[in-house]
């Protein structure tokens, strides 16, 4: 299994990056609230990493973190949840509120997010009470921020507006909603990776 990677960041196309280790590129998929501590392309980087082997592909997931990659691997334990279920779901929120979710019984916010209904949202609850009882957010995972560092991106692209709307296509919103919200929020000079972060929160 694929654990950990630590090599220069190729390429960064929200939700995924291409990492180059001793000379072989991996394509990570990594939720967009690990995707904004990125440093910028050229840089060095290390990601935890979460392999995953289907019949048709093999995927590789990446964290900031070895709590966020835990965090992932019990969420995607849960019935009717997979792995890219687990990406939106930590794409959409912090770790820590995601444990306050489960803690608080908070499944009006749980279901915002994209493909949880209410029956996964209960489900998830249910489920990750015993599971998260004793982790401690302070213990195993980064702390919550209401914004993301933003210091290090990289300047505007023309395109910024079409790379949002497909980072958040992939991570399953509906074309309609992900159109309409980055256009409400679109101001001059924004990044894709800012796009991406307001309209995560907007939605949430």
């Amino acid at each position: 299994m694929i654990g950990r990677l630590r090599g220069t960041l190729v390429e960064k196309q929200p939700p995924e990056i291409l990492i180059e280790v001793n000379g072989v590129g991996y394509e990570v998929q990594m939720p967009m609230s690990c995707f904004y501590e990125l440093p910028e392309t050229g840089q060095e980087a290390i990601i935890y990493t979460h392999f995953v082997v289907r019949e048709d592909a093999q995927l590789l997931y990446g964290f900031s973190s070895v709590g966020e990659r835990a965090l992932f691997r019990e969420v995607i334990k849960a019935n009717g949840v997979g792995p890219k279920m687990g990406l939106a779901i930590l794409s959409g929120m912090t770790a820590n509120q995601f444990v306050s979710c489960v803690e608080h019984e908070d499944i009006s916010t749980l279901i915002k997010l994209p493909g949880v209904g209410k029956k996964t949202a209960e489900r998830l609850v249910i489920e990750m009470r015993d599971r998260l009882k004793g982790w401690g957010a302070g213990d195993l995972f980064t702390p919550a921020t209401n914004a993301a560092p933003l210091d290090n991106l990289a300047g505007v692209d023309q395109s910024a507006e079409e790379e949002a709307m497909s980072a958040l296509l992939v991570l399953g919103y509906k074309a309609a909603q992900a159109e309409k919200v980055v256009k409400q929020i679109t101001k001059p000079g924004m990044t894709s990776e800012q796009l991406i972060r307001d309209a995560l929160k907007s939605m949430v």
